[in-house]
């Protein structure tokens, strides 16, 4: 199994309750993958972070293997998301792939 994290700051323009409705937005599309994608495992997005954090949101996903990793990277249902609810609204981005 492949694990697929990432973690974004959003753009620093936004208001609060601007970055509650983008967050949203990224959490509802990229979830929404789940069962569309072969061989993702499993999508969960996290929102809420603690105080002690220094992002604003958090990608944990689960893959078969790297081939379905980079599978998912291309799909179009994935790109449709990145490109219209993260991508727009966010500053910085870290990943780590790793094989669990």
């Amino acid at each position: 199994m492949v694990k697929h994290v990432i973690l974004w700051n959003l753009k620093d323009e936004y208001s609060e309750e601007e970055k509650t409705q983008i967050k949203a937005g990224i959490k509802e599309g990229l979830e929404g993958l789940k069962g569309q994608i072969p061989g993702l495992i499993d999508i969960k997005v996290n929102t809420n972070p603690l105080p002690s954090s220094n992002c604003d949101v958090m990608l944990d996903s689960s893959f078969e293997d790297e081939a379905s990793l980079k599978g998912y990277a291309v799909h179009p249902a994935h790109v449709a998301v990145a490109n219209g609810k993260v991508r727009p609204h966010t500053k910085s981005r870290v990943c780590m792939d790793y094989e669990a």
